[in-house]
């Protein structure tokens, strides 16, 4: 079989971002530009030839083309063996855990999560090293580097693979193994879970549940956990068949792209939990009977009763949550006597932490949790961790909830996103917002004084990396917050992301509608940053 040296001229826009490198679907199928990128990540890595690459993606528009272009080139470059999920499906957590168990040497994730897809939508890669784990910087530098340089790449004539049919074919010296892409995670699910106690609950015949696959990649996985396994009647998984345009929809998990689960859960007649998932699997949205859990609540949650878990009775190595994340998890750490970590933004930055076996739980304000387990967060795992919960304390959603803030206090904690803004424009709030940041403390606005105000910088505890502009933090002394990132997630414009905090112990006055509770800084958030002045808008795209 002919290995094929392609000439080709680099593209000057191939810099991954926090999750990969996404674009437009039109923008990687120019022609060469897929290939630039995945031979760039060949280039970079050392070691491989011989060893195994796991590949798959979350089943939007162009994944099957992306598949089959990218089997060529790992034969044609080396790779000994590749498994490849079934019709080119594998959610992103799924993907860490066929890494880890079957010791590849990494993977490629096709997805651009929780964006649009379709011909007109959004299409990403990443490359996942030996730990499951996304790519470090110094990696993903590496292969930017590469994709500036690069002058050919490598491919096979060869005909496309029956991404149907389980088993193995020969790509000249390589092994294509097509695998069952739930097999692995769902037998790694019953390790952690009591599934006995969560099919018992389920089966009691009072207990109702929802979840939302929302068209995209976690449908097969719901399925076969949640109903074939678990016993939740069939039809609880809606929206449960992957779709190329994810059904028209915006798989992303929150209180406005997941309507129809939320009209569900505070309508009347509702079920007792509902849950969702976004495009590539890894988010989470959990929501009890007219009641949402928000993402920096669940974690805190989930580390307060972690030892109810059978996968984790043996205790917390420790927990760490990303700047914006509301500090409720940090309340908890304190009470077990275990460290929290503050990480930039970034699922890659715990990769560190968990490696080295100082944190076992996880997770970001942007719907997504995880642990020790596997090394990207996992939106079904979140929602197995609720369904053990909910079987061992027997006790509603908002009763767990509403009792942890009885005990550890509440923080009310929002997020306010303005999404597809002139990217000028945002740069510039934020260079003045980062040039205020010396000046702003000791200052008072009205009830409020800032303590402190920095551009947020990281300095990793395992290998001293440093990592900063990770975001504008506004600090006040009563320990509210105001904090603005821009986001790196999108493929138009810029999304720009201002997060609000405030911590009330009182438990008489932790029944407030959260936006009222905020109100003041909500408006301070505007004034200070200049929002609507820079932006033109009055206001946000999506509130959680």
């Amino acid at each position: 079989m002919n290995v094929k040296q392609v000439s080709t001229t680099p593209f000057d826009d191939q810099r991954p971002g926090t999750s990969g490198l996404r674009k437009k679907v039109r923008v990687f199928r120019q022609p060469h530009y897929l290939e630039n990128f995945v031979q760039s990540i060949f280039d970079s890595l050392e070691g491989f030839r011989g060893r195994t690459l796991v590949l798959g993606g979350d089943g939007r528009y162009y994944n099957r083309q992306a598949v089959q272009t990218i089997i060529r080139m790992a034969a044609a470059n080396g790779f000994g063996r590749l498994l490849v999920g079934r019709d080119g499906l594998l959610s992103t957590p799924a993907t860490s855990c066929v890494i880890r168990k079957h010791k590849a040497f990494g993977g490629i994730i096709l997805s651009a999560s929780h964006n649009p897809a379709g011909p007109d939508g959004d299409f990403g890669i990443k490359y996942n090293t030996g730990n499951g784990g996304p790519a470090p910087e110094p990696l993903t530098e590496a292969i930017y580097r590469n994709s500036l340089a690069i002058e050919r790449y490598l491919s096979l004539d060869s005909e496309d693979i029956d991404l149907g049919a389980p088993g193995e074919t020969r790509l000249g010296d390589t092994v294509v193994e097509i695998i069952d892409p739930v097999a692995d995670y769902a037998e790694l699910m019953e390790q952690l879970f009591d599934f006995n106690r969560i099919h018992a609950l389920i089966n009691t015949g009072v207990f109702h549940m929802r979840f939302d696959a929302m068209h995209a990649v976690t449908g097969p996985y719901a399925v076969e956990i949640l109903e074939n396994r678990l016993g939740l009647a069939p039809g609880s998984v809606v929206n449960a068949v992957p779709r190329e345009d994810f059904g028209g929809g915006h798989p992303d998990p929150n209180l406005v792209y997941a309507r129809e689960l939320v009209d569900c859960l505070f309508g009347s007649g509702a079920p007792d939990f509902g849950a969702a998932s976004d495009g590539d699997g890894d988010r989470n949205m959990i929501l009890g009977r007219r009641f949402f859990v928000t993402p920096s609540d669940s974690l805190a949650v989930l580390a307060a009763n972690a030892h109810q878990v059978p996968g984790y009775r043996l205790g917390l190595a420790g927990v760490a949550r990303s700047m914006p994340t509301s500090r409720a998890v940090d309340r908890v750490a304190e009470t077990l006597g275990i460290e929290c970590y503050e990480t930039p933004t970034g699922w890659k930055f715990f990769g560190n932490l968990l490696d080295a076996n100082r944190i076992t739980l996880c997770g970001e304000e942007s719907f997504g949790t995880g642990s020790s387990h596997l090394r990207e967060k996992d939106g079904l795992w979140a929602v197995l961790f609720w369904l053990n919960l909910l079987a061992v304390r027997k006790e509603s959603v908002a009763d767990i909830v509403t009792g942890h803030w009885r005990r550890f206090g509440r923080n009310y904690y929002s997020r306010h996103d303005y999404e597809g803004v002139d990217a000028a424009a945002a740069g510039e709030l934020m260079e003045a917002l980062r040039k205020q940041t010396g000046t702003l403390a000791g200052r008072r606005f009205g009830d409020l004084e800032v303590s402190l105000a920095d551009d947020f910088a990281y300095t990793d505890p395992v290998d001293g990396s440093v990592s900063e502009h990770q975001g504008i933090r506004v600090l006040f002394g009563d320990g509210a917050r105001i904090v603005y990132r821009l986001s790196g997630t999108g493929t138009e414009g810029a999304t720009l992301r201002v997060y609000l905090e405030r911590y009330e112990p009182d438990p008489g006055r932790q029944q407030q509608d959260t936006q009222a509770a905020l109100a003041d800084l909500i408006h301070l958030a505007d004034a200070l940053a200049g929002i609507r002045e820079r932006t033109g808008r009055d206001r946000p795209t999506v509130i959680t």
